[in-house]
């Protein structure tokens, strides 16, 4: 791992701070705790970061007897099927399943092409004023702004390629585009960014390392007239994957390729399935309040990663009350990153006044 420190002002900062770890060390979780174990808060320093934890909701049930055990029953039945589909289809993507070719996805090779990356930051109560009118959460939000953001931005490809120059306005899309991304999923026992200390506790419970899973996430693309149907259709896929063991067993998946074949198959298991996907996304909490670093104040985060191999990787990272967008792209596959990323932000606005237009806050 390395620092470099550049004296370069940007629109957010006076200078810019980079952490290059290799992630051989440890997933995003640990990467992320090790970075806010090195930080303190600006207005107290000797308190460390405070991380949002998800609330569980209290699930009561006025139901008793044969109904609560024929609802449980039927959940089981869920997550039984889903997990049983979800690992057929991971399968499948290691042995022959890929994605359609589209405007994102990356040919042979680019895991060692050079990588532009860029970033956007936007309002966290922007968010969250749509996931509250929606009745939904923050992940269904971010999922659902960057399917419109990808479906603007590859209908303006297909509508530049076509011979009459067709307007972008118009749905210019093929009928069908299998577009999938890996999205990385924590699966240790507590979820979310967790203090160094306890990570390294030799019996502790959230351990260091690399406790990720793979879950194949489908992205609907598509020009729809209602711009809340993209928060809508993620809600609807992302709540389907949380009644999914997918993530745990893929993990274990890799891990016995792991034991029983060594690195090399378990690292050509890994590259089959994500070069057979067209990207990856992922969605971290961060520090609820402003944060220094050996006394600098931090004006914001923005993770990222390359050398896999597919040409895009989208990151959210929530800091105080932003969100900051980090796109990592291959720019021989895209070659205007800085219009992808101003497509997502833009919808996250159109879907706002949508909202506001219907009335829903």
């Amino acid at each position: 791992w390395d620092l470099h420190l550049l004296n370069l002002r940007t629109s957010q900062s006076e200078a810019v701070g980079i952490f290059r770890i290799h992630h051989s060390l440890g997933d995003g979780t640990s990467l992320l705790s090790l970075l806010l174990a090195c930080t303190r808060q600006m207005n107290d320093s000797k308190a460390l970061p405070t991380i949002p934890i998800r609330k569980k909701k209290d699930k009561k049930s006025d139901r008793i007897g044969i109904w609560r055990i024929l609802l449980r029953f039927w959940f089981v039945l869920q997550v039984f099927w889903n997990t049983v589909v979800d690992v057929f289809m991971f399968i499948a993507t290691a042995l022959f399943l890929t994605d359609t070719q589209n405007p994102l996805k990356g040919l042979p090779g680019s895991e060692s092409t050079p990588r532009r990356i860029v970033y956007r930051t936007v309002s966290l109560d922007d968010i969250k004023f749509v996931k509250n009118a929606m009745n939904t959460t923050i992940n269904d939000v971010a999922f659902g702004m960057t399917q419109a953001g990808l479906s603007r931005y590859i209908n303006r490809i297909c509508s530049e390629n076509k011979k009459d120059g067709g307007a972008t306005e118009t749905n210019n899309l093929p009928q069908s585009i299998r577009l999938r991304s890996n999205l990385l999923v924590n699966i240790r026992p507590a979820p979310g960014i967790q203090a160094l200390a306890d990570m390294m506790e030799k019996d502790a419970e959230v351990k260091w390392g690399n406790w990720i899973g793979y879950v194949l996430l489908p992205f609907t693309i598509a020009v729809r007239e209602d711009p809340l149907d993209y928060v809508r259709n993620a809600k609807a896929i992302i709540d389907r994957k949380k009644r999914s063991l997918e993530a745990f067993c893929t993990f274990y998946i890799a891990d016995w390729a792991l034991n029983l074949f060594g690195i090399k198959a378990a690292s050509a298991l890994s590259h089959k399935v994500i070069s057979r996907t067209t990207m990856c996304f992922s969605n971290m909490v961060g520090p609820v309040e402003e944060i220094g670093f050996c006394g600098h104040p931090m004006a914001f985060l923005a993770p990222s990663s390359y050398g896999q191999p597919y040409a895009l990787m989208i990151n959210f990272q929530s800091y105080i009350d932003k969100m900051t967008i980090v796109l990592s792209v291959d720019e021989g596959t895209i070659p205007n990153p800085h219009q992808l990323c101003d497509d997502i932000v833009e919808s996250l606005q159109i879907i706002k006044d949508a909202v506001l237009t219907r009335g829903l806050a």
